[in-house]
């Protein structure tokens, strides 16, 4: 209970003391006794009622995130500036208040019902550049400060609301969607067309005295099949992309094989380079052999035939029908070289005949 509350509770118990008064001077009158006690009692009693109930309507009270229209009745003046949360004076019967609230306030306009400040369906409509439909969910976050506060009631009184923020809010977002394709609002646009709404709704509210703290764009709705084309749009783009990727790495997998392969090829050449390499230093090395041991490769010959064969029919270019005696028993001072794999000559298919 705050002070003026108080005042007026006095006031109203003096008045009640003024009213008893009355009823003590009947009854001393009644009983033919001096009623000047009773009414001494009432008039004080009226008299304390009304200077508390005048103290009382002039005391104002503002409490927090408020403030006071002080509004001169003989000129309509508005005292400078609003009065601010506390206790004042103003003169009863010369000076009347109205209370602003000073706090951030909301205002939501939606198409749900339970929602917005509006019953039903109260979102915003409006067209795109291309002709398509859509709808708004919108939310504006406000207050206005202590020091505009006169101008707020000079120019829409408890108005400003319904009479200047709904309309100009749902001009301004009509305005701004007409300026925009609507795949674009679906798209990467949604949030530059809240922000565009936003800049033009504040600097028109800030005109007002209103400052507008926020603009939230809660929803976009568009017409079923508009929402239906671009859902398909989207799929058919997501399924390229998709098989760009799958064509991308099924290149990626074929450079690689064609990599692995021309790897595998060169390897192969080399290991035929330095195999043709062996092979040619193995003949150079039995071609000094030979060089050096003309009976090398009788020798090798009949080392390479079975125990039991006495005799051999050499190639037709051969006049030669050698016994094998005869070179089985080399000069002492022979030695054979040592033949490995490498440098073993190839004298291909030799057809040999068992000694009878």
């Amino acid at each position: 209970m705050n002070f003026g509350s108080i005042l007026q509770l006095i006031a109203i118990l003096a008045f009640g003391v003024g009213i008893l008064g009355v009823a003590f001077s009947f009854t001393l009158a009644s009983q033919g006794r001096s009623a000047r006690g009773g009414v001494l009692l009432s008039v004080i009693g009226f008299i304390a009622g009304i200077v508390m109930f005048i103290i009382s309507a002039g005391i104002l009270i503002v409490e927090p995130a408020r403030a006071a229209v002080i509004i001169n009745v003989l000129t309509g003046e508005l005292e400078e500036p609003a009065r601010a949360p506390g206790t004042s004076i103003i003169i009863p019967g010369l000076q009347e208040f109205i209370i602003y609230p000073t706090d951030q306030q909301e205002y939501t306009m939606s198409g749900i019902s339970s929602e917005g400040r509006q019953a039903g369906d109260d979102a915003v409509e409006a067209l795109t550049i291309d002709g398509q439909e859509i709808r708004l969910d919108i939310t504006v976050l406000y207050r206005v400060a202590r020091e505009d506060v006169n101008q707020v009631h000079l120019n829409w009184q408890n108005r400003y609301e319904n009479g200047f923020i709904r309309p100009t809010v749902r001009a301004i977002a009509r305005d701004v969607v007409s300026q925009f394709e609507a795949e674009a609002i679906y798209g990467v646009d949604r949030e530059a067309l809240g922000g565009a709404i936003q800049e033009r709704v504040g600097a028109r509210m800030e005109e007002e005295g209103i400052t507008l703290t926020s603009l939230l764009v809660r929803q976009i709705d568009f017409n079923d099949a508009f929402a239906q084309s671009i859902e398909q749009k989207q799929i058919a783009e997501q399924d390229l992309q998709r098989a760009r990727t799958e064509a991308e790495r099924d290149r990626t997998v074929a450079s690689g094989l064609a990599d692995a392969a021309e790897e595998e090829a060169r390897g192969r050449a080399n290991a035929r380079l330095i195999e043709a390499a062996a092979e040619a230093e193995a003949l150079r090395v039995i071609s000094d052999q030979i060089a050096a041991n003309p009976n090398l490769i009788q020798y090798l010959y009949v080392s390479n035939l079975s125990d039991n064969v006495s005799f051999a029919l050499l190639p037709s270019d051969s006049p030669f029908i050698f016994n094998v005696d005869d070179f089985t028993q080399l000069g002492e001072d022979f030695e054979a070289p040592a033949v490995t794999e490498t440098n073993l000559p190839n004298f291909g298919d030799t057809e040999t005949e068992p000694g009878n």
